[in-house]
């Protein structure tokens, strides 16, 4: 079986800006892509985060 999407290369990552810049326009594009590199950081972060544990009774 073959897998549809392959690897993407400079073509393809070229394509996806240019639609990013068309959807949200260059003024706002610094804007969006901060909010994405806050989301990536919280989302790394929480998953660092040891789990708590609540079951585990207390002594």
């Amino acid at each position: 079986m073959f897998s549809l999407i392959g690897p993407v290369g400079l073509p393809e990552l070229l394509i996806i800006l240019f639609i990013v810049l068309l959807v949200f326009g260059a003024s706002r594009l610094p804007e969006v892509m901060g909010g994405l590199g806050k989301g990536i950081k919280n989302f790394k972060a929480s998953v660092r985060e040891e789990p708590t544990d609540k079951t585990k009774p207390e002594s």
